[in-house]
């Protein structure tokens, strides 16, 4: 498994280490999510707005 070759043997502290590096992840995954999702947001206000100056 390279997951094993990657980490060092953690012992007892295997599981603590584990769940630490787990949420790290999720959390840095929802981070990005909510990045991505404002920016298109952003950019469908932005494009409105643009939209919205043609037309005057």
């Amino acid at each position: 498994m390279i997951i094993a070759r990657i980490l060092p043997d953690l012992g007892k502290y295997a599981t603590e280490v584990g769940l630490a590096y787990g949420v790290s992840l999720g959390l840095l995954a929802l981070l990005i999510g909510q990045s991505l999702w404002k920016g298109r947001k952003i950019k469908q206000r932005l494009q409105q707005e643009e939209k919205a100056r043609k037309g005057e």
